[in-house]
């Protein structure tokens, strides 16, 4: 069974390098206390700490 989290944008894209945008993008956080379940695979984990400092991750 995957392990699923729940990750919350809880700060502003405004200003980050381009990278960070479109890694918010691809795990579908397009605005501000923005939540979304995701299952972990390594592909995620790994966007997941790139932009970790604007996320709140809890497990579910």
């Amino acid at each position: 069974m995957e392990k699923k989290v729940s990750i919350k944008q809880i700060r502003s894209r405004i200003g980050r390098p381009a990278d960070q945008k479109r890694t918010l993008d691809a795990l579908g956080l397009t605005r501000m206390n923005q939540v979304k379940e995701v299952s972990l695979n390594p592909a995620m984990e790994g966007m997941i700490n790139k932009v970790r400092h604007l996320l709140e991750i809890k497990e579910i």
